[in-house]
Order: structure tokens, then C-alpha cells, then sequence
């Protein structure tokens, strides 16, 4: 079985339901204090010395780490959690799936930890972080003007990380208000019934 190394409401809770909605069986390994010296960091660091969340250890002792590619990784088991191949759709996903993690993730790096990339002014790196996240989210918002999911009536990976980044900065009231498609898709996907206990364990409804 899969064990998923992460901390409870983090980008772990992607990957659990994204593997939840695949239904393939894992085991969730809380690791809340990782980010800190201590005990859960030196488990962490044992299986992925750059100490992030999500860490998986695969059914065959392999480490995946890095959640677009861990979605891809479902992919091959669930082909069907993405546009078929050779639609257009198809394309999109994988745009946006790469756009998501290698625009906005950045941003969570930096505003989260501003004192560990400049000494001068963390509090300004931490504001432009926050706006210029506002700005990509507005971006991404008027790309996805399917309902009730990114791609229509088919629940996606895609549709995971919306619903969990939903729950992040800036937050729920300032989606709604300034990014109604993706608090609107994040709300079909919080109704799904197989995804309910997952996102209780991880706060997100």
C-alpha cells in the first residue's frame, strides 16, 4: 500500500484526494512539525532529504514526490481521471496542471517562509507574493468557464487541486467573490460523495 507522508489541510491533502478519488488504498503518515528541527523532520528527511510534503513511498519501496507528478503517476493507473487523449481538452489539462504548481506553488514557497529568502524585507516579499497570486488565480478563473467541473460534467485531478487550493490564501470569501468559477468548481467537488471523508480529515469542509 502507498503511505503518504504529509500534514492534514498542506499540499499533501492533494495527492490523498486525488488517490482517494482513484481509489487506490493508501496510508496517511502525519508528519505536522515537519518544517521544524525535530522528530517528524528527521522521518521525513530519511525518505526525501529536501523534506517536503507530499512524500510517497510507493507499493515497491520507490519515493514519488512532487504532486503533478504524482498525478500523472495516478494517470497511468486512472486514464479516466483526465480528458481522453487526443481531444483538446486533453491539452488544456496539461497546461493547466503544470501551470498551477509551477506559477502559483512559488508563491506559497515564498510568502509562507519570507525571512528565509531575504533579510532586508520579508514583509514586501510576502505582499507581492499575495497579490501576484490574486492575479494568477483571476487568470485562471476566466479559463474555466465549464460547469460543474474544470471540463464539464468529468471530475479531474484538476478538480482536486482546485478544491484543496481553494482552502489556502486568500480564501474561501475572496474566491467567491473574485474568482467564481473556481469557488464554484471547488464546491461541486466538496458534494462528491466519495471525496467526503478525505476532505473532513483535511478541513476543507
Amino acid at each position: 500500500m502507498i503511505k503518504v507522508y504529509g500534514v492534514p489541510g498542506w499540499g499533501s491533502a492533494i495527492s490523498e484526494v486525488m488517490l482517494t478519488l482513484a481509489e487506490i488504498p493508501y496510508q496517511f503518515i502525519d508528519v505536522k512539525g515537519f518544517d521544524a528541527e525535530g522528530p517528524q523532520r528527521d522521518l521525513l528527511q530519511k525518505l526525501n532529504p529536501l523534506c517536503q510534503v507530499p512524500t510517497l513511498a510507493l507499493e515497491n519501496g520507490e519515493i514519488m514526490t512532487e504532486s503533478a507528478a504524482i498525478a500523472l503517476m495516478i494517470l497511468d493507473r486512472r486514464p479516466d481521471l483526465a480528458p481522453p487523449v487526443g481531444h483538446a481538452e486533453r491539452q488544456q489539462f496539461q497546461r493547466l496542471l503544470i501551470w498551477l504548481v509551477a506559477n502559483v506553488y512559488p508563491t506559497f514557497t515564498y510568502a509562507d517562509y519570507p525571512e528565509r529568502w531575504v533579510q532586508n524585507a520579508p514583509e514586501q516579499l510576502k505582499k507581492s507574493c499575495l497579490e501576484y497570486r490574486k492575479a494568477l488565480y483571476m487568470w485562471l478563473n476566466d479559463r474555466l468557464i465549464a460547469e460543474p467541473y474544470a471540463f464539464g460534467g468529468q471530475l479531474t485531478l484538476l478538480d482536486c487541486y482546485l478544491c484543496v487550493m481553494r482552502t489556502w490564501g486568500p480564501g474561501h470569501d475572496w474566491f467567491q467573490d473574485n474568482a467564481p468559477n473556481i469557488s464554484a468548481i471547488a464546491d461541486a467537488v466538496c458534494q462528491h460523495p466519495p471525496l467526503q471523508t478525505v476532505l473532513k480529515n483535511n478541513d476543507i469542509i
